[in-house]
């Protein structure tokens, strides 16, 4: 069902894991794609090729989530090529996982400008058109390292959870316009940030969760199309959890 149908929306970070996922999902909805990437130009040009085959249309742009000039000027190319811009998914994001003693203030404030500071630049590059038009809605991709923190994660559960505040925050003040924000705090999704864990802590991770397995992106990116469309209108400063119910 193409309940997106019509729409132009923004997914950052979307050339691979979670942000691919929810950029193809949205697309099959019917929506007209636009996504940044950082790094590779072949996975960019693979995903914009995908969504176009799907009959909507896309459009890439190689733009830092950190640098607010480079967002305002992808908002405004989205904007002049979709005619609009009815909704934002802030899933850009890093880790540099260490415990605190061994993390330098790279570690720090490189995780904290994308997953946080990226976040904030793509949503006031993108209220005000949503608030003129007076609807939109802006989901921000969270994680359970942000509800109930993670060691060795100071940086990556500060970013998060400061998405989680900020998710609050801008839905009381943009609710009156007609623009929801809401966010999802995923767990641990079968990714290449997972698969990156030692299977010992794949194990021990897999054991905390009632579910008993990892996520997929499959489940997360139908949640993230139903969170943009007028079916979740009376949903705005949600944090939905989907985890496998680990952070119960």
């Amino acid at each position: 069902m193409k309940y997106l149908e019509g729409m132009g929306i923004i997914v950052t970070g979307a050339s691979r894991g979670i942000g691919r996922a929810i950029a193809l999902e949205v697309a099959r909805r019917g929506a007209d794609v636009a996504f940044n990437y950082l790094k590779s130009d072949a996975q960019a040009g693979e995903l914009k090729a995908e969504i176009e085959a799907l009959g909507v249309r896309a459009l890439a742009f190689k733009a830092d989530a950190g640098d607010l000039k480079a967002v305002r000027e992808m908002v405004t190319g989205v904007k002049r090529e979709f005619g609009k811009i009815d909704a934002v998914v802030n899933n850009a994001g890093l880790t540099r996982d260490k415990l605190i003693m061994m993390m330098s203030e790279e570690d720090w404030s490189e995780v904290i400008r994308t997953n946080l500071t990226g976040a904030f630049n793509f949503s006031r590059a993108a209220v005000f058109n949503m608030m003129k038009a007076k609807r939109g809605a802006i989901l921000n991709i969270s994680s359970i390292s942000g509800v109930v923190g993670m060691p060795g994660q100071v940086n990556y559960s500060a970013a998060k959870a400061g998405l989680i505040g900020m998710t609050k925050a801008l839905a009381k003040e943009v609710g009156r316009h007609g623009v929801r924000v809401n966010a999802m705090a995923l767990g641990f999704i079968e990714t290449d940030m997972t698969a990156a864990l030692a299977e010992e802590h794949r194990n021990a991770a897999r054991a905390m969760i009632p579910l008993g397995r990892f996520g997929k992106v499959e489940d997360v990116a139908p949640t993230a199309a139903f969170m943009l469309s007028d079916a979740a209108a009376y949903i705005t400063g949600a944090v939905i959890h989907i985890d496998g119910g680990l952070a119960m």
